[in-house]
């Protein structure tokens, strides 16, 4: 029965794709066959491990986010759902018809006359390697192998592809933005096109000058966006630099490439850059062991704000790292303080999540933890005094989702304290609760108010002292309250945040715009949206960059977040010099960012 399901599902699947509008008039799973002008550059196969990937068809992906496995190569229809649901550990190409349109790292939207090819480790190396914008796609169900095909046709598709888009963000910012000089583009623009030209006419030579087309549109793409002053440039860095001339020529380095915010990673793993009299005062390692002897938050802090850079403390508040706990570290010192999943419900000693890089949580619905926490953040406020204080990992562990079997199991917020404060609140010990009861509501809320609670006493403190305070939040609100139990639309409706920096795990532009949409919808106006793009982090193309800003840009949301500073790749830098972060290029400048009346 199951079998005669999955076959009906994959053949409503095959209908969608050959009837889905003209770039999809062959699919997938029709075998290519190139036309006699058409060179074949590359052909290499693969094998996949499921289609749309279940408990049923795919047991190696359960436990990990779209049930893609590790090292798996997996394919999602449209019967799959909106999305993949992967997280940023892999690739993806969005496939239309039978041609790859995008390519992405994690949540691709799955276009519904296409698929999305998603991959893992090995899966993703081969993937990177054989697939581009205009590969040709073909899935034998039969060998379970999908076949990738390079030809002059998929240059000559990719050049036409930037070239239309360069064309389209020029004359957006032609339309919308007073003062602007559009010649420098239009001009790159005009030499794309005549190498297009030289690409048809000429079959044997099509990738060379296809590819010229390319480079012509990608400089254009870089140039189109004009810069705009009152834009919050922002990077989360992770510190590494134990002298002060390290901290210096990184701030050297990013005042040259136009950011003028930095989130900087204070407390993180369980232990603070700093020599902490909190951290102390528990029993706690004092500093992060790399820093001893030396105090890099002040020097982080007085040299940005010589440059007229603004500091935001990146606070990992219940996360304390994937190490040992061991020693005097917050676990080993106060193992009662760590979460608990339903599945390790009789384990002794802390619990870390597998989904979590097996990392290791604090347990929100504790006191304790919430105090020990707005201590932490207090002392950093009262002694350093940043600009900002940017909380991440204000949630519990992730689950997996509620449609696959085992979901209660994998929730987490059983601990001694929580169970008996819930029981005497409502009768009941959660460890009894059935998923979907009306109890369960219950807990789910008591969980996610836990960790509204905290955001509301810090956000009291970061208020009180002129601190600007924000908060990492997954975009996609149902997966936040169904698989972490964070409630971010809360916060935002009773101006707890002053902002939101939501991580998107992809390079696909498509995929940003709706993702921001979709949190725009949940957000109160008050509350500032600043997009986290993760394509440095990803390794994705400088253009995939510049399009995720011009997204931003469109919907006027007035900043960006680059992650990260470790990931911040010379060719990044390079391109958003050129216009978009600087003001330096007096042909590209322009005088404002209005929209005209």
């Amino acid at each position: 029965m199951r079998r005669l399901i999955k076959k009906y599902l994959l053949l409503i699947c095959l209908i969608i794709l050959s009837t889905a509008g003209a770039n999809a008039s062959t699919s997938p799973y029709d075998e290519y066959i190139p036309s006699s002008n058409e060179k074949v550059y590359e052909k290499n196969s693969y094998r996949y491990s499921a289609i749309d990937p279940t408990l049923i068809n795919n047991w190696a992906g359960s436990g990990y986010p779209g049930m893609r496995g590790s090292n798996q190569l997996v394919i999602y229809t449209p019967v799959h759902g909106i999305s993949t649901n992967t997280n940023e550990y892999g690739a993806e190409a969005i496939v239309e018809g039978n041609t790859v349109t995008s390519l992405s790292g994690a949540d691709s939207l799955i276009p519904s006359n296409g698929i999305v090819i998603s991959a893992h480790g090995r899966a993703k190396t081969w993937l990177n390697q054989n697939i581009h914008v205009g590969t040709k796609i073909y899935i034998d169900t039969d060998t379970k192998t999908i076949t990738a095909f390079t030809t002059s046709q998929s240059y000559i598709f990719a050049a036409q592809e930037k070239i239309e888009e360069a064309s389209t963000m020029v004359n957006y910012y032609s339309h919308n933005t007073y003062g602007y000089n559009p010649r420098p583009t239009k001009e790159l623009i005009y030499s794309a096109k005549r190498n297009l030209r030289k690409a048809h006419k000429n079959s044997l030579s099509a990738k060379e000058y296809a590819q010229e087309a390319m480079q012509n549109a990608n400089d254009a793409i870089a140039t189109a966006i004009p810069y705009k002053s009152n834009e919050l440039k922002g990077i989360w860095i992770r510190p590494t630099e134990n002298t002060e001339e390290g901290i210096i020529a990184v701030l050297d380095k990013l005042k040259n490439s136009g950011i003028n915010n930095i989130f900087l990673e204070t407390y993180f793993h369980g232990k603070t850059i700093f020599p902490s009299k909190t951290m102390t005062e528990y029993g706690f390692i004092e500093q992060n062991e790399i820093f001893k002897d030396f105090d890099p938050l002040k020097i982080w802090i007085d040299e940005a704000h010589k440059r007229n850079i603004k500091i935001n403390i990146w606070f990992e508040a219940f996360y304390i790292g994937n190490k040992p706990q061991t020693g005097k570290s917050i676990l080993a010192v106060k193992p009662e303080w760590s979460n608990i999943n339903l599945r390790n419900i009789d384990t002794l000693g802390p619990v870390s999540s597998t989904s979590e890089h097996n990392g290791y949580f604090l347990d929100p619905a504790n006191t304790d933890v919430q105090v020990f926490l707005y201590k932490l953040v207090g002392e950093i406020i009262e002694t350093y005094h940043p600009d900002g204080f940017n909380f991440d990992y204000c949630r519990y562990p992730q689950s997996i989702a509620a449609r696959y079997a085992g979901y209660a199991q994998s929730n987490w917020g059983y601990t001694k304290c929580a169970r008996e404060e819930f029981k005497n609140i409502y009768g009941v010990d959660p460890v009894e609760i059935s998923y979907g009861s009306k109890s369960w509501t219950d807990w789910d809320n008591y969980r996610r108010d836990k960790v509204t609670l905290f955001i509301s006493k810090v956000s009291k403190l970061c208020r009180d002292n002129n601190t600007i305070i924000t908060a990492v939040v997954f975009p996609n609100r149902i997966m936040a309250l169904e698989t972490k139990q964070q409630d971010w639309s809360a916060w935002s409706d009773s101006n707890y945040v002053d902002a939101f920096t939501p991580l998107y795990l992809t390079c696909d532009a498509k995929t940003i715009k709706v993702m921001i949409y979709d949190m725009l919808k949940d957000m109160s106006p008050k509350t500032k949206l600043y997009a986290g793009l993760f394509v440095t982090f990803m390794n994705g193309t400088s253009e995939d960059l510049i399009r995720q800003i011009h997204e931003t840009r469109k919907l006027n949301l007035g900043g960006i977040i680059l992650f990260d500073y470790a990931h911040l790749q010379d060719k990044y830098i390079k391109t958003l010099t050129k216009s978009v972060f600087s003001n330096n290029n007096s042909s590209i400048v322009q005088a404002g960012y209005k929209r005209k009346k």
